[in-house]
């Protein structure tokens, strides 16, 4: 029987790109078919290739989107937590979530989002916005300040109360307007604008994205190299931010 504590972990993972970087050590070929073999039969969710070695000997990494926990070599103790080189001082697990944020953000193409682009790109990010966040709004409010600084905005839809929820419609209703950016824009000024009925399922799907990378609030913006920052950030600040994570 499966304990509590491992079926609140592993049922927090959904399908995502997998993005695998390097090990420290050449595991074991055997005991990983094993423990791959455990995870998978005892979760659902969970798939083989989703397993692999980790950068201590004798644990393995699960990973699903941007969750991130560990198994031990004989499929018995699961741990969820960061992984930290004391010698490097580096957060492993932290490195490995952005690495699968790059992979995830970067198989979304930008004709299934909404984007504004500036006339001088330096810069993308993508953010996750709820049309009725107050901070949310902010940010959209100076969207001209973005673009002054040469950062792409591009937007996932994520009404963070969920389906059936009015910023969930709202959403839908963006989606399906025949000029998204300008809709948006009017959608939180509350302002009216045109829509009609079309396939808005992109509203899941993007909603769904949203779970996987992680985020824990509105806006949330993933920067180039992965990094989630959750929050409002001005455009001056993101610049920097963005500079900053790609010096690391």
């Amino acid at each position: 029987m499966k304990s509590t504590v491992a079926r609140h972990v592993l049922l927090s993972f959904s399908a995502a790109a997998l993005f695998v970087w390097g090990t420290g050590y050449t595991a074991d070929d055997a005991e990983l078919r094993q423990v791959r073999q455990t995870i998978s039969g005892m979760f659902s969710g969970i798939a083989e290739e989703d397993v692999f070695p980790s950068q201590i000997e004798g644990w393995y990494t699960v990973r699903k989107g941007a969750v991130v926990a560990y198994i031990s070599g004989d499929g018995r103790y699961l741990l969820q937590g960061d992984l930290i080189d004391l010698v490097q001082q580096i957060n492993l697990s932290e490195k490995d979530r952005n690495g699968a944020r790059v992979s995830m953000m970067s198989s979304v193409e930008d004709d299934s989002l909404i984007v504004f682009t500036p006339e001088m790109q330096r810069h993308s990010v993508s953010v996750f916005t709820d049309i009725d966040c107050t901070f949310c709004r902010r940010l959209h409010s100076q969207i001209d300040e973005y673009m002054e600084e040469g950062i792409q905005i591009r937007y996932f839809l994520y009404p963070r109360s969920g389906p059936a929820s009015e910023s969930w419609v709202k959403a839908e209703q963006v989606w399906c307007s025949d000029n998204r950016n300008e809709a948006l824009t009017l959608a939180k000024l509350d302002k009216d604008f045109q829509t009609r009925e079309c396939d808005s399922s992109i509203v899941s799907a993007h909603f769904s994205m949203g779970q996987d990378v992680g985020l824990r609030g509105t806006p949330a913006i993933v920067l180039e190299d992965g990094t989630l920052v959750s929050g409002y950030m001005p455009a001056k600040q993101l610049s920097e931010a963005i500079l900053a994570a790609a010096e690391d």
